[in-house]
């Protein structure tokens, strides 16, 4: 664990800058808007080791996939957002020496990321030969005018005089670190001297997806008034430079504007004239302005999401910075997008879709979001559906299958053992249908686009087990379950489980649909007879003596063995070899517990109990996956120490870099799990059967803690401290609660004490 950034409620802020932790520095402080995000790079440049990147939402290139023993159905790409064209270059040279951390003397460091806003500030003191120039830098994305990102900078000369070059750059010609032997993805369209603009394209490909192009444009002003340069340009690039020189007490203000725009939106021809407008209506504000009008709609949001944390301000932290930074990711304004593992922050996953998003996603933005937020989520797979066909039938199998990683619904991940073995996925996303459908009570999605998705996956799964006549069971062979450090098992019980639920549920809501569903999915008796045999006869791993359900086949003939035991080779998958991960007892993240999770109404606590006890010692928490399940389980399983503990690490996980891998970017889609850890683990909320139910605790050293949830149309806001919860019903019709078995009716406008 390492922690570079100070302890503060509402700010990621540190008064140190070491070399060494650049790239962490980065990951942390990166911003977005939902469009378009970057990493905490220095506008002046920075020599030293430093991953650049900036990203653009939607736009996505797909890589030839390379491998040395090619298999049948095996992807053909592999999809990744390419680092889009940098915009926020301001390259600074004062009295001949060039401004530049990894080099030049300078003090009294400071950046900080103000979460209320997704706010980002840096400053220093350079400090040359007879000069001292302090330094302050802001910029952040424009929630309210996606297209704009708005950069201040603001010299002040402290002693002597400074003659200071500024030269804005647009940079078309970046390259991801990942790329395949270095080829570049960009290709240059034009540049424009006079409008200030550069636009390109990505390279063409042989798999049909669409060529993106990006156009961007800059201008810089100071005191309101567009200032005068001296504008060159090159392929795929444009500088503006320009000088000033101040004494010493005098200061200089500089705001560089930029307006990006994509043809995911825009037509190429159409992208001059339209950024053209953008920036004038941008201009029409001065950077303060629109900051305020910015930060107006992150008010809005923190109302109904802020979760209060009395008594520790690292837990405070980290809650917040996790909201931030999956608001600054997704926010649901554009329904052909989803969450991208690392979001903005990093290129590690590429950018693409995986099953976190329904798993992780969806359970916290349904209580802090608008329903159709959530239901956009679920859209985006329905309109998905002709690739999960394509990757089925790629597999030699009917139905639907959803892919582990995409951009368009086409399976675009390069390990065989992922792409073809985890299939859990192909229940996980459905599940969501489920989740939204009872917290909301909006059946009319499941009744209808719904059923397109539940019956695809259902004709999958029917014929991917196979029935065993030795067992006289059906079972399914060669899968990856959520533990990731097991492949190709038989039988793994979280992905029969949900297999096997995926049936259940269809056959469920089948005639609950809607005319016209039905007579769209056509499923005959004779399907349904075949689903409801699975159902009844699906092989469960299990082990009697120990009460415990098997992650899979054989798992007892391993070396059993507590995680304590070998503390000082973690994290494993940086110590070990893969082979030697593979045949360890060890877990990477919740297997058995995540379908425990998924399915809780349908165990015991006793179940629970001993699966718990048998399974969490055994876990490594190598995803960030991981610690949130099981904090929520040892919520409910009155293990609050556990509980605590883990939700600690989920919450802090990048903060203080537990698993040594945020220099790659943010763990994004596993930030909702510190909010499900406080409202399902800590709060003990579950909603069934129409009833909305709290069972809570508060950790021993917080004071208290509260926060708010949407629930069927009403706010209802929870507050909790060592001797009571209060419950008040912000807006909305009448509702009634449990609160620890108590019934409890909430009014508008009213307090309930339990």
């Amino acid at each position: 664990m390492k922690r570079i950034f100070e302890i503060d409620p509402w700010r990621v802020v540190t008064h140190k800058f070491n070399p060494e932790d650049k790239r962490l520095q980065e990951s942390m402080t990166a911003i977005g808007n939902d469009y378009m995000g970057l990493r905490g790079n220095f506008e002046e440049g920075y020599s030293g080791d430093s991953l650049q990147g900036t990203y653009l939402a939607g736009v996505w290139f797909p890589d030839k996939t390379r491998v040395g023993w090619w298999k049948n159905g095996y992807p053909k790409y592999f999809g990744k957002t390419p680092n889009a064209p940098s915009f926020i270059g301001i390259d600074i040279t004062i009295n001949g020496e060039k401004l530049d951390l990894a080099k030049v003397n300078f003090s009294d460091f400071a950046l900080a990321l103000d979460m209320h806003q997704g706010l980002l500030s840096r400053s220093f003191i350079y400090e040359g030969k007879d000069v001292k120039v302090k330094f302050e830098f802001r910029r952040f994305l424009h929630i309210v005018q996606k297209e704009a990102a708005l950069i201040a900078v603001k010299a002040t000369v402290l002693a002597g005089h400074a003659k200071i070059d500024f030269d804005s750059t647009l940079d078309g010609t970046v390259v991801n670190e990942d790329s395949n032997y270095d080829e570049r993805f960009w290709l240059p369209l034009g540049e424009d001297k006079a409008a200030k603009t550069i636009q390109v394209k990505t390279k063409e490909n042989p798999y049909d997806v669409p060529q993106f192009t990006v156009l961007l444009k800059e201008s810089l002003r100071h005191d309101g008034n567009e200032v005068a340069t001296e504008v060159t340009t090159e392929s795929a690039k444009l500088s503006e430079k320009f000088s000033i020189e101040l004494n010493e007490g005098e200061s200089y203000d500089l705001e560089k504007d930029v307006i990006v725009v994509t043809s995911r939106d825009v037509k190429d021809k159409d992208q001059a004239a339209v950024a053209d407008d953008l920036m004038k209506k941008l201009q029409s504000k001065s950077f303060d302005e629109n900051l305020a009008d910015h930060e107006a709609v992150w008010k809005k949001r923190w109302d109904k999401s802020d979760v209060e944390i009395a008594g520790d301000d690292a837990a405070q932290q980290g809650i917040r910075f996790n909201i931030c930074q999956l608001f600054m990711t997704y926010y649901g304004e554009d329904e052909r997008l989803n969450v991208g593992p690392k979001g903005f922050t990093g290129e590690k996953y590429g950018g693409a879709t995986y099953w976190d998003t329904e798993a992780y996603i969806v359970p916290m933005y349904l209580c802090v979001t608008d329903p159709s937020v959530t239901r956009a989520l679920l859209q985006y797979r329905h309109d998905q559906l002709p690739g999960a066909y394509h990757n089925a039938k790629e597999q030699g199998l009917p139905g639907a299958l959803f892919p582990m990683v995409t951009f368009n619904g086409i399976e675009c991940h390069n390990e065989w053992e992922i792409t073809f073995e985890e299939i859990h996925r192909n229940a996980d996303i459905p599940h969501a249908i489920a989740m939204y459908t009872d917290y909301t009570g909006d059946d009319s999605y499941v009744k209808n686009e719904g059923m397109d998705v539940l019956v695809g996956t259902a004709r999958f799964w029917a014929a991917r087990v196979h029935w065993s006549k030795w067992r006289n069971k059906y079972v399914m062979h060669g899968v990856t379950g959520p533990n990731e450090y097991e492949n190709n098992v038989n039988n793994n019980w979280f992905t029969n489980t949900m297999a096997r639920w995926l049936l259940q549920y269809t056959l469920k809501r089948l005639p609950l649909a809607t005319k016209e569903a039905q007579e769209r999915v056509h499923v005959t008796e004779e399907e349904k007879a075949k689903w409801q045999d699975i159902v009844d006869k699906i092989y469960l791993p299990a082990d009697k003596e120990r009460g415990i359900f098997l992650q899979q086949d054989d798992f007892l003939d391993k070396d059993i063995r507590p995680v304590s035991e070998i503390e000082d080779q973690r994290p494993i998958n940086q110590h070990w070899s893969w082979d030697k991960i593979l045949r360890s007892p060890f877990i990477k993240q919740a297997d058995v517990l995540q379908g425990i999770y998924f399915l809780n109404d349908q165990y015991t606590k006793e179940e629970k109990e001993k699966n718990f006890d048998f399974y969490e010692p055994l876990t490594v928490h190598e995803s960030s996956l991981s610690p949130c399940i099981h904090s929520i389980l040892a919520a409910e399983l009155g293990k609050q120490k556990k509980a605590v503990e883990l939700y600690e690490r989920t919450a802090r996980l990048d903060l203080d870099n537990y698993n040594n891998d945020t220099v790659d970017g943010l763990h994004i889609t596993s930030m909702s799990g510190s909010w499900l850890a406080i409202v399902q683990g800590f709060a003990g909320m579950r909603y069934d059967h129409d009833q909305l139910k709290f069972n809570p605790f508060v950790p021993d050293k917080w004071d208290h803690y509260g926060f708010k949830i949407n629930y069927r149309g009403r706010l209802i806001e929870i507050y909790v401290d060592h001797k009571e919860t209060k419950l008040t019903l912000l807006k909305g019709d009448d509702l009634d609660v449990l609160v620890k078995g108590k019934k409890l009716t909430l009014k508008e406008g009213e307090t309930q004490n339990a």
